[in-house]
């Protein structure tokens, strides 16, 4: 059994280097705010990660067969939504929503 003074070192060793870590992205982050590199990324990388998503979530999906009408059913809800009322939570559960009830009822494999 290790000694109070070792096992109060190791403590505090442990908390500094927790506390280091969790503060590093925010040290580093701070100079690059102004940095119009990552201005440009901060307008363009969410559309983008949207659209990798769907890709993503779409590749593999026959449209041919009757399975397929509850995920195109909800992408089209949600990018109705979306251009209607520009709300992306509003987006994203009206979708989550039509592709959980027809996935469940209707089109229920």
């Amino acid at each position: 059994m290790p000694d109070t003074t070792y096992a109060i070192a190791a403590v505090l060793v442990t908390a500094a280097v927790t506390w280091a870590l969790r503060a590093l992205p925010f040290a580093a982050l701070a100079p690059l705010r102004e940095s119009a590199t990552v201005q440009y990324l901060s307008r363009r990388m969410p559309a983008g990660v949207m659209v990798i998503l769907v890709v993503y979530c779409l590749r593999d999906l026959p449209v041919t067969e009757v399975g397929a009408v509850a995920p195109l059913a909800a992408l089209a809800v949600t990018v109705g939504l979306h251009l209607w009322r520009r709300n992306a939570l509003l987006s994203i559960l009206g979708g989550t929503v039509v592709h959980v009830v027809l996935a469940s009822t209707v089109f229920a494999a």
